[in-house]
């Protein structure tokens, strides 16, 4: 999936700069978005996998890094290609793309512990004997190991959700959370604050970038320390209390920018210990798929923020956007409270193990 996301994406953006009309443009934006759609829940899910228990969550966390650092270099690359055409940035910024493939399909290798969970024994010997595992796979325990081959591999995600209620369940109350999360987290920076600087477009995407860095520290830092469920809710309770308060604040610009600012960090490490949550939360067989459609639910909440940011022109509006914004963020959040703890808990391979040996409980 991380091969095929990064090489779609990367395709339809390289013959983004060749279009020659508004419909052809637009559609090569939806397939490079939809190539897109799969990259950040595999890399996430990949990392984790690929490392013992214990890293899992730090490993985890790295992609965010990562990921603010290719927007950092975003507006560079734009500054630098302003003299040329606009299509000089999509070329600039897609070829790369090309090289990871590569990188990729030769230096990646499938998650061991995914193999193991649908019965591919051979295939997980074969991850397990490279140089890349040499060290973690020295030790194993290989009659242990091919006791797996008697497991059966669960179903596809949608035949668990309607047979599983408990999962649907889960997995309905992290989309609501993570629905909730994404309004504040792009609708933020998207327009409620950007009144408040006079700076151009270059510093400003940057800068906007450079404030998740914060973020991804606390949750680096925090990953092993923290309960996931009770710091989920603090931080969107945080962030939507935040949020409601700039209205309260529209005449003082400088408490307006702190509290937006803290509103926004709150809601990107929110975010961020949201992914790794669920990663956590669901057995190996349906991670992916379940990580992937949260993501996606943090960007449907995207979607709707620059509704409500546009809705916002005067100033009555804006602060009925601050309102809504704020109420919906933290009351997301809040369900949270309905799923279980999943701090320093063992996480099982498919649906039949987690039924046979509890391994995620309510705490």
């Amino acid at each position: 999936m991380l091969f095929f996301g990064c090489l779609i994406m990367s395709i339809a953006s390289i013959f983004i700069a060749f279009s020659n009309n508004v419909w052809m443009y637009s559609a090569l934006r939806f397939l490079s978005g939809y190539g897109r759609a799969a990259i950040g829940s595999s890399v996430l899910v990949l990392c984790s996998e690929s490392v013992g228990k214990r890293y899992q969550g730090k490993v985890g966390t790295i992609g965010f890094f990562m990921s603010t650092f290719g927007f950092v270099s975003l507006p560079c690359l734009a500054y630098f290609s302003k003299d040329y055409s606009w299509r000089v940035l999509y070329l600039s910024t897609s070829l790369p793309a090309i090289v990871y493939c590569l990188l990729i399909q030769f230096c990646v290798y499938e998650s061991p512990i995914w193999l193991l969970s649908k019965g591919k024994v051979i295939e997980a010997y074969a991850v397990l004997n490279t140089s890349h595992f040499k060290n973690e796979s020295s030790n194993l325990d290989h009659n242990k190991l091919s006791f797996t081959t008697m497991s059966c591999s669960d179903p596809p995600l949608i035949k668990i959700l309607l047979r599983k209620k408990s999962i649907l369940g889960q997995l309905l109350l992290a989309v609501a959370a993570g629905f909730g999360i994404g309004l504040m987290y792009y609708g933020m920076p998207l327009g409620l604050g950007n009144g408040n600087f006079s700076l151009n477009l270059y510093l400003s995407t940057g800068l906007n970038a450079l404030l998740e860095l914060p973020s991804f520290l606390i949750v680096f830092f925090l990953v092993e320390k923290c309960k996931r469920r009770s710091t989920l809710v603090g931080l969107s309770v945080l962030s939507g209390v935040c949020g409601m308060s700039c209205m309260i604040a529209s005449e003082r610009k400088v408490l307006q920018m702190v509290l937006e600012l803290t509103s926004f960090f709150s809601a990107c490490t929110a975010f961020d210990l949201l992914l790794i949550y669920t990663s956590e939360l669901f057995p190996t067989s349906i991670r992916n798929a379940a990580v992937s459609i949260v993501w996606q639910a943090v960007v449907l909440g995207g979607v709707v923020s620059p509704v409500l940011v546009d809705a916002g022109g005067d100033s009555n509006n804006k602060i009925l956007a601050y309102l809504v914004l704020g109420i919906m963020t933290a009351t997301a959040g809040c369900l949270v409270v309905f799923l279980p703890e999943t701090k320093g808990l063992e996480i099982c391979k498919n649906i039949e193990e987690q039924e046979q040996k509890g391994c995620i409980n309510h705490v």
